[in-house]
């Protein structure tokens, strides 16, 4: 369109709604419609996540986008960036905190640092099923840590899943907790699945998550752990011969909001992106349960050497564990942990 026909359009359009509005205009579909596009400014929304588009937490992002776009009548535009392009978890955090970015939906360990309390979600074979993470991530439990975000310059919408963590390795198959020793395992910078490794009898090794693939290929590490889609997306198949159903830790990707960003959102700019980052999550949820069991038929196929745990030896390996997870309970404090235990009873006896 033409600038001169823009003009005459705002001309011809604007007086009309001064008009109305100088008549004292009461009708509902009016007042909802004003209001609908009132609060709405043109915006940039830029987001960042460690995963590849193809993963299901990419395939959040772009519902994500698709939903503030839409819902904003295309004003709030989302500008998605994948694969570590923005930098880690921890570093896209630091961005939103600064202002510099808007999104991020980091697992929630590289957290503990700012909200210490997210260490709890970090706790070994806590979680046994999808269900129970479900129930107190969106329960008060979730509720009181997106609490203790904002005082850190972060604003969280909900949960998204990054699910149950399963062991790769090169060098023999982990069935039991034995099978841990001597083994060099790629972790997260996070001290609880630190201590935890150590306990076990493995030496594991912090390192970013974009120099993983390098550092299995090269031998400096021996394995890595990671929820199934991730070990599908980042192809560690090519360099990793052994996969083990550990399901060792439960992690969620929390949906992360910059502070500054979001004080300048109007309530309705904030409705949009509180709705459309709930849909989003139940969408990228789903999309991660199906993913999982597609993801071992194709590593199977792809000449991986896959091996379940028995319960009876997850029991050991917990119980291995368990004075790590009595130490930062203390840490954290004990009524948090509680309450989060005592609502998971109540989940399992229903």
């Amino acid at each position: 369109m033409k600038k001169w026909v823009k003009r005459w359009a705002i001309g011809i359009v604007l007086p009309g709604i001064l008009v109305l509005s100088a008549c004292g205009n009461n009708s509902d579909s009016n007042t909802t419609a004003s209001s609908a596009n009132d609060g709405i400014k043109e915006r940039t929304i830029k987001t960042g996540i460690g995963n590849s588009e193809a993963h299901p937490q990419g395939q959040g992002m772009n519902k994500f986008k698709e939903l503030v776009e839409e819902k904003s009548g295309g004003k709030m535009k989302v500008q998605n960036f994948f694969d570590a392009t923005l930098g880690d978890d921890l570093k896209m955090t630091e961005a939103l905190q600064a202002g510099t970015q808007e999104v991020t939906t980091p697992s929630t360990s590289p957290l503990v640092g700012m909200v210490p309390e997210y260490g709890m979600l970090d706790f070994p074979f806590v979680f046994n099923t999808e269900k129970e993470a479900d129930a107190i991530l969106d329960g008060k439990v979730g509720k009181q840590l997106l609490e203790r975000l904002p005082e850190q310059g972060l604003v969280g919408l909900g949960y998204w899943e990054n699910g149950f963590r399963q062991l790769t390795n090169s060098k023999h198959a982990v069935k039991t907790a034995e099978d841990f020793k001597g083994l060099k395992v790629r972790t997260m910078q996070n001290e609880v699945h630190l201590d935890a490794f150590e306990k076990l009898g493995a030496n594991p090794t912090p390192m970013a998550f974009s120099e993983v693939f390098t550092a299995l290929e090269s031998g400096t590490v021996d394995g890595q752990e990671n929820p199934m889609p991730t070990i599908v997306t980042q192809k560690y198949n090519e360099v990793q011969s052994h996969l083990s159903l550990t399901k060792h830790v439960y992690t969620p990707f929390v949906f992360l909001v910059s502070k500054k960003f979001w004080d300048g959102l109007s309530e309705e700019e904030q409705k949009i992106m509180r709705e459309a980052a709930e849909e989003a999550g139940k969408f990228q949820r789903d999309l991660n349960r199906s993913e999982n069991e597609k993801a071992i038929k194709e590593l199977e196929k792809a000449g991986m050497k896959i091996n379940e745990v028995s319960d009876q030896e997850r029991e050991k390996m917990k119980e291995i564990i368990k004075p790590v997870n009595d130490k930062f309970a203390e840490k954290i404090g004990a009524n948090l942990v509680d309450e989060m235990m005592t609502e998971l009873a109540k989940v399992r006896g229903k």
